[in-house]
């Protein structure tokens, strides 16, 4: 379908063309180019953490981090409210995943829930970081995980530049997750990357990123030499491509920010008039990215009659997410069902994502927000 409005679009300039002609131009070292450590030191200094290492996406990423963290037989605590590889990737690492409810401020696990679920085999919790808006809970989940002596890891895979207190979303936990992908803030299609303060999390995340193999002086597609290989590992990663696109996205990553603020606080000016709306709350002292714009609605009903209106006048729209533990790998090898999770099943009914992105105008913005208020006005 031609969309009026796409549900996103990804922003770039000439600078991000000529950042991946210069690869391709190049010639050579299209997998394990210069730009590659170059984009991991860039981020773990914006974060100021101690180590980053670049993936070919946020999936791989937390796969590999689970398998570095350890957590074959163990239980680990995720979201039901979240794109489906948060969980997945914990039985790709041959853990448990165990649900727990999100809180509807900022659709983060629930803390208290949490705490209920945690039991001798727990080894680790996942918060999830929501569309660019950090979790609410995410302070007391630490306490939580260090109470009782578990790993707290982050999906930030949504939410990089947002921060608590000036400290940056991604340096709570023991290690944390971004993502790339098209849609995110910082877009180079697909790409990921870990983050943590750990030297051996680090050196394990890299040997098994790359088939479990030692890595010479020289790098391997330069050497004439062979190398060794002391695990099974994976072809996770980045593209040196992706890579310098990463660099160049980077360098416009506060004008990106920026933009995006400014569009989510002019739908909510407008859209926190209509009292059948929640608009996405932020907390005090919390600095949102908006990576997504969500409402709730106070129905499935109203939700799903709207989303119909929104397509009617050529609006893209989404729900973000739909319950995991409802899906039918859960249901069926887990044996999920529907009421085990009743907040979040609530709030999966509720929500609406409707269009954010960087290069949206404001005659873009104000028909989304007359379009919706129209649709309010017929009832």
């Amino acid at each position: 379908m031609e969309w009026k409005i796409p549900l996103f679009k990804t922003y770039s300039d000439e600078e991000d063309v000529e950042a991946v002609a210069k690869v391709i131009r190049r010639g050579t070292y299209w997998a394990n180019g210069q730009e590659i450590e170059q984009f991991e030191k860039k981020i773990a200094d914006y974060l100021g953490v101690k180590y980053a290492l670049a993936f070919n996406s946020g999936t791989s990423a937390l796969h590999i981090l689970l398998l570095a963290h350890d957590v074959k037989g163990k239980e680990v605590i995720v979201p039901s409210f979240t794109f489906i590889a948060t969980a997945n990737a914990v039985i790709l690492a041959g853990g448990k995943p165990v649900f727990a409810e999100s809180e509807p401020e900022t659709f983060g696990l629930d803390a208290e829930d949490v705490e209920k679920r945690i039991t001798n085999k727990t080894k680790a919790i996942i918060p999830l970081h929501y569309g660019g808006f950090p979790s609410r809970d995410i302070e007391k989940l630490r306490e939580i995980a260090d109470k009782n002596n578990l790993l707290l890891i982050e999906d930030a895979a949504e939410s990089i530049g947002s921060h608590i207190n000036g400290k940056k979303i991604g340096t709570f936990g023991d290690s944390a997750i971004l993502s790339f992908c098209q849609n995110k803030v910082l877009a180079i299609g697909e790409g990921g990357m870990i983050v943590t303060d750990s030297e051996e999390i680090y050196e394990k995340a890299k040997l098994l990123r790359s088939h479990g193999r030692v890595e010479l002086t020289e790098d391997y597609f330069s050497s004439t030499k062979d190398n060794d290989y002391i695990k099974a590992g994976y072809n996770f990663r980045m593209p040196t491509i992706c890579a310098a696109l990463g660099l160049s996205q980077f360098n416009k990553i506060e004008k990106i920010i920026k933009i995006r603020r400014e569009h989510g606080h002019y739908l909510s000016e407008s859209l926190s008039k209509i009292d059948a709306i929640t608009i996405p709350k932020e907390l005090e002292n919390h600095f949102q990215v908006y990576q997504m714009y969500t409402i709730q609605l106070k129905d499935k009903k109203t939700r799903d009659a709207l989303q119909q209106h929104l397509v009617k006048n050529g609006i893209m729209n989404k729900i973000y997410f739909e319950p995991v533990h409802l899906k039918t790998l859960y249901k069926k090898d887990y044996g999920y069902k529907e009421g085990d999770l009743p907040k979040t099943e609530t709030l999966s009914n509720n929500v609406l994502n409707i269009p954010l992105y960087p290069d949206m105008k404001k005659d873009d913005l104000d028909y989304m927000i007359k379009t919706i208020q129209d649709f309010f006005k017929n009832k």
